[in-house]
């Protein structure tokens, strides 16, 4: 702070939404000493501002609240954040699938028309890639309406509607998710770095790092522009499509896959910001290594949990959905092994999944059905912690036996129903002998 200002970030401002019946913490920058006070539903708090500048408080608990409160700050100048409510805040986090918008839902063009809903409020983190831990970022809170709902992430926005119709109170969501993005991008580095079993993860981005930074690179990537631009010419004058360009070195320096990258520019920034929980949708950037995903996931999890200090907060994701054409014949599957990964991960505590597998496009990477993803995945923190009474595990396999020519698969449907979608059989089984070759069965 070079001269006397008081600065917020983006994270608290007008329109917010702060979590109900949790300490809310807010925080800004001023010239260092000076004495900050918060005046806010009755409560004042005080501190003083930091040699560096910075200042925080905690607001007490208070109930839900739809009617707006206006939150004062005073310091070397005085500020008033106008439209305060007081309800639930989720996360809406992961990669395209999350950051989807409604826009592009099947039916999003009239869900979008339907979303005038002055207490639902959305703020979405814009896409930053940086090693530097960033403390603000450019974005603002906005009520939903068909202007700002349609190109909100479908999943958030179908997630939230139904929270806020439900409960009846006011709800804040936090888009930012990265599309691409790999989930050690999402995770502090130093934590990665400090982790034996993340190793080789962290040596391999050593030398990609080392790599991309050399003169050699950055003289390869000008060659490869140049033989780019006379191809581009080239397929104008024949009339065909133009070769993508190639990417620059600093595309992956400030990218969505190198280890801790959205963690300091995209995380960081609302770090401490009063949560309900998360809900997550991605795994496709790292089905490649879907084994150590197993690991990494579960990690990434209580890393945020231990970021933000509010105890172990409900976190929900979306299993992978159907991708792929079907295999003549059963083999190996990365989006299967990740599936498991993620299913694993549920030893966690509060955590869930909603699976989709019957809700996926064979030929679409993004299937455009988003309202029921988040219908199943809703149904997890309705149940959870809401004290709803749905149905809301997927069935789960619970055990196998094994008679004359015929195999047993009892699984547990947890008061819901296992049904096959659109055909009359149960589709995908697959059987082995001693000799480890596999069989297509017939369910």
């Amino acid at each position: 702070v070079l001269h006397a200002e008081l600065k917020l970030p983006a994270i608290i401002g007008d329109h917010m939404v702060l979590q109900q019946n949790l300490p809310s913490p807010l925080w800004g920058w001023d010239a260092p000493g000076t004495q900050v006070t918060v005046t806010f539903a009755g409560q004042t708090k005080s501190t003083q501002a930091e040699p560096d500048g910075t200042w925080r408080v905690k607001l007490d608990p208070m109930p839900a609240n739809d009617k707006p409160q206006t939150l004062t700050i005073t310091g070397t100048e005085k500020k008033e954040i106008q439209d305060v409510l007081v309800g639930e805040v989720w996360m809406c986090s992961g990669q395209s699938n999350m950051g989807f918008t409604l826009a592009g839902d099947w039916k999003g063009d009239i869900e979008a028309a339907a979303s005038k809903l002055p207490n639902l409020r959305l703020i979405k983190v814009p896409q930053v890639g940086t090693q530097e831990l960033q403390n603000d970022f450019k974005g603002q809170w906005r009520a939903s309406t068909p202007e700002t709902a349609r190109n909100f992430s479908a999943v958030g926005f179908y997630f939230g509607r139904y929270v806020h119709l439900v409960l009846g109170v006011p709800v804040g969501l936090i888009d930012n998710a990265w599309g691409g993005s790999a989930a050690e991008a999402w995770i502090r580095r130093e934590s990665l770095e400090k982790d034996p079993r993340f190793k080789s993860l962290m040596e391999s981005t050593a030398k990609q790092e080392a790599h991309l930074q050399s003169e050699k690179a950055k003289t390869d990537y000008e060659k490869q522009l140049a033989i780019w631009k006379e191809d581009v010419e080239k397929a104008k004058a024949e009339q065909k499509p133009s070769p993508r360009q190639p990417a620059s070195p600093s595309q992956w320096l400030t990218g969505n896959a190198r280890p801790g990258n959205i963690f300091c520019g995209v995380v960081n920034p609302t770090l401490g910001y009063g949560i309900k929980g998360v809900i997550w949708y991605q795994g496709e950037s790292n089905a490649g290594r879907a084994w150590e995903y197993a690991d990494l996931f579960p990690f990434m999890i209580e890393q945020w949990r231990k970021e933000w200090n509010q105890g172990d907060f409900p976190f929900y994701w979306v299993q992978l959905a159907d991708f792929m054409a079907e295999k003549p014949e059963p083999g190996e599957s990365a989006w299967a092994e990740l599936r498991e990964s993620q299913t694993k991960t549920l030893k966690l505590p509060n955590t869930g999944q909603a699976v989709i597998i019957d809700l996926g496009e064979g030929k679409d990477i993004h299937p455009r059905n988003k309202h029921d993803v988040a219908a199943r995945l809703v149904r997890w923190a309705l149940m959870k912690d809401y004290g709803m009474k749905f149905p809301y595990r997927s069935p789960e396999f619970k055990s196998m036996e094994i008679s004359g020519n015929k195999v047993l698969l009892t699984f547990d449907c947890f008061g819901s129903s296992l049904r096959p979608f659109d055909v009359d059989q149960v589709n995908g089984f697959a059987v082995c002998g001693q000799d480890k070759v596999w069989h297509w069965a017939k369910g």
